[in-house]
């Protein structure tokens, strides 16, 4: 029996040939829309990994209406920081797969979790929110509610970090504590208040400006616990491996907050070198050289 030539059609070779068109037809349509799962992609990480220029504070203190970061400090002191991350650590989104290959923009609800980057970029910049009508560049005051909103570098629309009181359904997934994410509803579970790092002298500072670049601490109004890195539960996400972010405290044995809940409200330098207040070199009393580096005689 001679066998076919490559020229000849057998099966259902119209049918096939009909299918290939249609699909093509449709792959050229999607693309020309932006459709296509790497296209969506690209514009999802194009806009939440877009770099963004922080808020200057020139008098030191933090505003309403500042695009700052939210970071997490090194403590180098800590021994239990040792089994985890030791280094700074900044608030971010942390998006799902099903959010990423799914959706062109942020959706809610959407969680939160602490990176390593320090680098201003969509996913990890946030704005300090008016609660109670104050204008716009009066200065945030210790003791005073605030919003913290975020649009992950589109243009909308804006998220809002919240928390609430763990539940059987609401929970942390990896520490089982107060869980932290960002809802599209401005409402009682999205306030916050900074308060003075010394428990002692807490009281006497209420009222005052709250200082950028320098540790402080925020607390949820409604459940009234801190915004807290554990450090030691950490996950696999679409950036990495990241660590959990949680509404709770945690207070050593004189009853002041430990370094999980220290935070530091970023902003950018002024000076001509650009980058963060915090990378700023700090000044030298009385012009002396640094240590370590050959003084001229």
């Amino acid at each position: 029996m001679s066998g076919y030539r490559p020229g000849v059609l057998i099966g259902n070779w119209s049918e096939d040939a009909s299918l290939e068109e249609e699909r093509l037809r449709d792959f050229i349509q999607k693309r020309e829309r932006g459709e296509l799962l790497i296209q969506k992609i690209k514009k999802l990480q194009d806009n939440i990994l877009k770099k963004i220029e922080l808020s200057v504070s020139k008098d030191g203190f933090v505003h309403f209406g500042d695009t700052v970061m939210l970071l997490n400090p090194a403590d180098q002191s800590s021994v239990e920081n040792s089994a985890g991350a030791c280094g700074s650590l900044t608030l971010a989104i942390n998006l799902d797969e099903i959010s990423i290959y799914s959706f062109e923009s942020l959706r809610a609800p959407c969680g939160v979790s602490a990176a390593e980057s320090a680098d201003p970029v969509g996913r990890n910049t946030f704005c300090i929110l008016s609660v109670d009508g104050s204008a716009v560049d009066e200065p945030v005051r210790f003791g005073q509610k605030f919003g913290l909103g975020t649009t992950g570098g589109f243009p909308d629309p804006m998220l809002y970090l919240a928390s609430d009181h763990k539940s059987f359904i609401r929970f942390a997934k990896k520490s089982y504590l107060q869980q932290v994410f960002l809802t599209s509803e401005r409402s009682y579970l999205t306030c916050w208040q900074a308060a003075f790092l010394d428990p002692q002298l807490r009281l006497e500072s209420e009222g005052f400006p709250v200082p950028a670049n320098s540790k402080i601490i925020i607390t949820h109004c409604h459940t009234n616990r801190s915004l807290a890195i554990p450090r030691n539960f950490w996950t696999r996400s679409y950036f990495g491996k990241e660590y959990e972010v949680v509404c709770h405290t945690y207070l050593d044995s004189h009853k002041a907050e430990e370094d999980k809940n220290y935070w530091v409200i970023v902003t950018r330098n002024p000076g001509p070198e650009d980058g963060l207040m915090i990378d700023r070199p700090e000044p030298q009393p009385g012009g002396t050289a640094k240590k370590g580096c050959c003084e001229e005689t």
